[in-house]
Parts: C-alpha cells; structure tokens; sequence
C-alpha cells in the first residue's frame, strides 16, 4: 500500500515533520511546503491526505494566519499532537564552537535561544525561512563557520553534529499541531473539539455562550478572537472544548447554536496533549 502523504510547511526534519512523525508514525511520505497556505493548496488538490499545521507556541503565542487558513479552507481537524520544542546548536563534524562565525535558523528558534546566543556575541544571527533548512544549507555548502539551531532529526537527516544540546532559554516550551484532512471522519471516542462562531453585539452575548459549556460540564480549554474581515467591531471566535460525557457536549453544542452566528464544528477528535 502507499505510504500516507502529509504536508508539512518546510523542509524534512523540521519541528512540523518531527511532529508528522509523532503522530503517524515513520512510515510516511512527507510533502514539503514553503508555506502554510501552500499545505492547503496541496491538501485541497490531493498531493497529499493530510496537513500538520502549528496552531501555538508555548512561548510566541498563537498563529493567527493559522487560524484564517482554517477559516478559509475549513479542513476537518482530526486530531491533535503537542511536541516539546528542543533545540540544539549544529556544525558540520569535527567543527568546533569557536570556528562558528555565523548561526541561522528560523527567526522564533533564534528568539527563543536569546540567552544563549547573548552569551557568544562573536556570532552573527541571520534569519532563515526554517529551522530544518538552515541545517540542509550548511550540510550542501560544507559551510565550515556555520551552525544552525534545530532538532535532532536535523542533526540526523542531514549528517550534522551536535556542538551544544538543548540551547534554548525555556525548557518546558512547546508547539501544538493539527491534523487536518480533505473529508470528515467520525470518532466515536472524540472528547475535544474546536468550534468556531460568532456572537452579536449585545450586552452578554458572549458570557451567556461561554456559560452553556460551564452549566454542561465542558471545559474550555482555549478562545482566540479574530477580526471578521471588512466589518468593524464583529469578531469570528475560535473556541477548543473538552468534555467527559458525549450527552453534555450534545446538550451543550444545542443551546449554543440558537445563541451565536456561522457556528461551525470545525473538528471533533481525541485530546492529546502528551509532550
């Protein structure tokens, strides 16, 4: 049989590939992007079955383009998986940490190595497109005063060797993925789910949704505001729930509906926030 075909935004061995991996396995085939938008692209014309997308960082916050691609193209979310960002300093072997002149990787990596990078002001930072490809670069180009900040897999992948581990100044950062696919899968252990809607702009309009889930035992995990486009003061909300029994969200999902505007059930799927 092939192998599942998921787009990822950036090149192998990237934190989007690592995440890929973790989710389905190894044993895939991985499409690589340039952008986001461009993984839609190949999800929307079948070049690949499904698309990992970065949705938040521990550290730099939620992706708000992320959240319009979602918007925009409406991919079922069908899952979900947390990966612990662990990022490293790379050379090429036998290199050692005062021939490196240069450092590149992707301009949040680089952020959030800040206090390491502080300490070897004889580096000079350049931003790349992504983490992985800076690695790719300096493995191509035999760059010899050059290291990249990345994962282990990019040290693998691309014959790279680790000079210091773990670099970055927040140990307990993290990246949330999801899964999107073409077509709607039900999954009768599904226990989270992202909705998103819109409330009008009465008095309470919101509380008075946000109070459903609490009277039905949900809970809400996350809510992300976004402007509604060419409209002043109307915002699309992007709301994750978890439940424990399926007649509360049903119970839930029913009185919401007849409270808010364009409610849709973008993905109902199982949590997983395992690091």
């Amino acid at each position: 049989m092939s192998k599942i075909r998921v787009a990822i935004q950036g090149t192998r061995a990237s934190f989007h590939e690592e995440a890929a991996f973790k989710y389905f396995g190894q044993d895939i085939q991985t499409v690589e992007c340039e952008t986001f938008k461009h993984t839609c692209e190949a999800l929307k014309k079948n070049e690949a079955d499904y698309v990992v997308m970065a949705i938040e960082n521990s550290i730099a916050g939620s992706l708000l383009p992320n959240y319009t691609l979602l918007h925009d193209y409406h991919f079922p979310i069908v899952g979900e998986v947390y990966l612990s960002i662990q990022l490293n300093l790379l050379a090429l072997p036998g290199t050692k940490l005062e021939q490196i002149k240069k450092v590149e990787s992707h301009p949040i990596a680089l952020r959030q190595c800040a206090d390491y990078l502080e300490e070897h002001p004889q580096f000079k930072i350049t931003e790349g497109t992504d983490t992985a490809s800076c690695a790719k670069k300096i493995a191509e180009n035999k760059l010899t005063d050059t290291a990249a900040v990345a994962n282990q897999l990019a040290a693998k992948l691309y014959g790279l060797e680790i000079i210091d581990r773990r670099i970055e100044t927040n140990k307990k950062n993290y990246t949330r993925f999801l899964i999107l696919s073409k077509e709607k899968t039900e999954n009768p252990k599904a226990n989270k789910a992202t909705l998103l809607f819109q409330t009008d702009n009465s008095i309470g309009s919101l509380a008075r949704v946000l109070t459903f889930f609490s009277e039905e035992q949900i809970n809400m995990s996350k809510i992300q505001s976004m402007p509604v486009l060419g409209k002043r003061n109307e915002y699309d909300f992007y709301v994750d729930i978890e439940w424990k029994k399926q007649n509360n969200y049903d119970a839930a999902i029913r009185k919401t509906l007849k409270h808010t505007i364009n409610f849709n059930i973008l993905g109902e799927y199982i949590k997983n926030d395992k690091v």
